[in-house]
């Protein structure tokens, strides 16, 4: 199958130093990939709606890489997740540590050296970042809720979701990304509060494939009104 580098991105000037190291990163160590970048048109990034979006616009035998665009992995671990995301149904996870090199580690690998020895931080339980799938197992557990708004909680509400409904969590293959640092979004504010609240509801679903579908579907559901509603000619 031929495999797609999609990065969700928006410019900012805190970000594009860190975006323009993972985009060369992509382009020097997985020459055989074809890397996109991609946006939507809400006023403020909508990462989830983004994924989502990358992944759709796959092709049928592709198989998809969705990257943060501070976030890199080890190639060897990436071709493993495209050759199991090809047949097995489960998204995957190229990495089982994920290091976040903080502004140390960042200045060292912009000077050249190796980002398996820049200094980092390990963030435990981290399930974000990059994954592999097709897009027929992104849409097989609904892909990720379009109701979390700016920042915060739409990877662990996708998680349980694709543990709940697929009956195992994303795979992961034994490795390492890396993440750049770059000036934070607030985790603060009513945006938050409100992703807070919907991640819950995916606590409290986790394990109940009859209370995750409808969640889910709840998902959708408003996924299409908000389409429909942001439609110029179905005002």
């Amino acid at each position: 199958m031929r495999s797609l580098i999609v990065i969700p991105w928006r410019p900012a000037p805190s970000r594009v130093e860190a975006f323009e190291r993972v985009f060369e990163w992509y382009r020097r160590m997985l020459p055989e990939f074809r890397i996109v970048t991609c946006d939507t048109d809400d006023e403020v990034f909508a990462l989830a709606r983004t994924r989502n979006l990358g992944v759709a616009s796959a092709d049928d035998d592709e198989v998809v890489v969705i990257s943060d665009a501070d976030t890199f992995p080890e190639p060897g671990p990436v071709r493993a997740a495209v050759a199991a995301a090809a047949r097995s149904g489960r998204v995957q996870l190229p990495y089982t540590a994920y290091r976040w090199l903080g502004p140390d580690g960042s200045a060292q690998f912009a000077e050249g050296v190796s980002p398996a020895d820049c200094d980092y931080e390990l963030v435990p339980g981290a399930c974000s970042g990059v994954y592999v799938t097709t897009r027929r197992s992104w849409q097989a557990h609904g892909g990720q809720d379009e109701r979390f708004r700016g920042w915060g909680f739409e990877d662990k509400a996708w998680y349980v979701a694709h543990e709940t409904l697929l009956g195992a969590p994303p795979q992961r293959h034994d490795g390492r990304v890396y993440a750049l640092h770059h000036a934070v979004e607030a985790r603060t504010g009513p945006d938050y509060d409100r992703n807070a609240k919907l991640m819950q509801r995916y606590l409290n679903a986790a394990g109940d494939r009859e209370a995750m579908e409808r969640l889910v579907v709840e998902g959708q559901v408003a996924r299409a009104h908000r389409s429909i509603s942001s439609d110029p000619l179905n005002p």
